[in-house]
């Protein structure tokens, strides 16, 4: 008999990894990068997190809506086969599992790395020592998923309770300090220009991208949620709007703590550091890096998952050995080592084309950002289909929130294809040079796609094939 997966999360813990998943690194490090892009424009900076807020909860919406009617193995995926069907849902299970859970794990291991070495006092936050580490805490966050995944979701809400701590502490006391030292009100009547890009406000709504996504990976256990249906929808909506609400009010905390400036070239460490000194400074940004640590849990539980929801449908590398399940730690043990290795080279690619001399050429492109505006793409047809397929059934939940899932995807593709191509174009051109990120990007995922396509086979044993009209 076949072991499955089995219903072991309950609500508080499908919340706590919505909001722990999302919240516990790009809002420390991509505030910076924000503040970096707009030149310090405090406004702009805002409306950059409003605009990403307001594209995430609208795409959330939909996706309740699908969870209410769709439940299988893996909540995106599955939506994707609903929907538009299978040989769609297979592109989209491969996608997910070979780029974007892997890459943003990658991504997240350097940050639990990053925030790590500066606790300690270091700056070599691109170096060897850094890189070792990030590889010794995707390590540990593969064991805690692969040998105790039950441990690993008590973590899930424990770290989520405890990245609160330092978020809630610079919200209400920078706010505050702020207000009285004047820094906030300085904050918002600096004018700078000296961005980084030649397209500030679209940059920001891209690194805050980053810091927003990781929400639909939470899907991702919708065969072992309790009540799914009903369980999903509430942690997916609740969660979202905790989620852009903190987000926010934190931006404009950090503003009273210090200068727009030492921000700027410091980031969030300079601010906890100046608002409550050397040591509590310290404290809390061990209460950072426990909170990238949770992120980082979040993110492995998806990636050692990814195969298992290929193989679950008679797709991939040999299927019937990706799917089996430990009867031990109901785990998918041999899909989750696919995941780790799948994991690992993306970190060596992040460090290669991002941390280091680029050592890929024209091919070094943002592997924490791209991947993640390719997925808000890989939207647009679910909410075509659904709209084709349920929209007499409700105009408002089935034709209006998803013409406004499209519009919202096409904006951050847009955004993300000037800032990350024509932006960069631009300022190569200036000095003679040609760089264009996002185009070598879409040639590194064509060809991973492409190889993809070997291993599709039909037909599905789940049987989640678009319904005919």
């Amino acid at each position: 008999m076949e072991q499955k997966l089995e219903k072991k999360y309950g609500l508080l813990t499908a919340i706590c990894m919505v909001v722990g998943i999302v919240i516990g690194s790009g809002v420390f490090f991509k505030a910076q990068d924000i503040l970096n892009y707009t030149g310090g424009n405090m406004l702009l900076g805002i409306l950059a997190w409003v605009i990403g807020g307001v594209v995430m909860l609208i795409c959330v919406l939909n996706f309740a809506n699908l969870a209410t009617r769709y439940e299988k193995v893996n909540g995106l995926v599955d939506y994707a086969e609903a929907t538009v069907g299978e040989g769609y849902a297979y592109c989209m299970a491969w996608f997910l599992s070979t780029i974007y859970y892997p890459s943003m794990t990658g991504v997240l291991a350097w940050v639990c790395a990053r925030y790590t070495l500066v606790l300690f006092g270091s700056d070599d936050i691109t170096g060897g020592l850094c890189i070792a580490l990030a590889a010794a805490y995707m390590a540990g966050a593969y064991t805690l998923n692969t040998l105790a995944p039950k441990l690993s979701g008590k973590f899930q809400v424990s770290t989520t309770f405890i990245k609160m701590v330092p978020l809630a502490l610079m919200i209400v006391v920078g706010l505050i300090a702020g207000l009285i030292n004047g820094n906030t009100i300085e904050a918002f009547t600096k004018t700078t220009t000296d961005a980084v890009s030649h397209s500030p406000l679209l940059a920001g709504v891209v690194a805050a991208a980053f810091a927003y996504e990781g929400w639909v990976i939470a899907t991702s256990i919708n065969a072992e949620l309790k009540n799914a249906k009903r369980n999903l929808p509430i942690a997916l909506t609740v969660g979202c709007i905790i989620i852009a609400g903190i987000y926010i009010t934190y931006f404009v905390g950090l503003s009273g703590a210090t200068s727009v400036e030492d921000l700027q070239q410091n980031g969030s460490t300079a601010a906890f550091k100046a608002l409550f000194g050397n040591v509590a400074g310290t404290i809390l940004n061990l209460f950072v890096v426990i909170s990238c640590l949770g992120t980082l849990n979040g993110l492995m539980i998806a990636s050692t998952r990814g195969m298992y929801s290929v193989a679950a449908r008679g797709h991939g590398p040999k299927p019937d050995v990706m799917r089996e399940v430990s009867p031990t730690t109901n785990m998918p043990t041999n899909a989750s080592v696919v995941g780790l290795l799948l994991c690992a080279l993306w970190l060596f690619y992040f460090y290669g084309a991002n941390l280091t001399t680029p050592i890929f050429g024209a091919f070094s492109f943002d592997s924490s950002e791209l991947p993640i505006i390719t997925i808000y793409g890989m939207y647009i047809p679910i909410f075509m289909m659904c709209i084709v397929r349920h929209g007499k059934e409700n105009i408002f939940r089935n034709i209006i929130m998803p013409s406004l899932g499209i519009v919202a995807c096409c904006f951050m593709v847009f955004a993300a294809f000037y800032a990350h191509g024509i932006s960069p174009y631009l300022a190569a051109k200036e000095n003679g040079e040609f760089a264009f990120p996002v185009l070598f990007y879409l040639v590194v995922f064509a060809a991973i796609m492409t190889f993809g396509v070997f291993f599709y086979r039909k037909p599905s044993p789940l049987g989640l094939k678009a319904p005919k009209d």
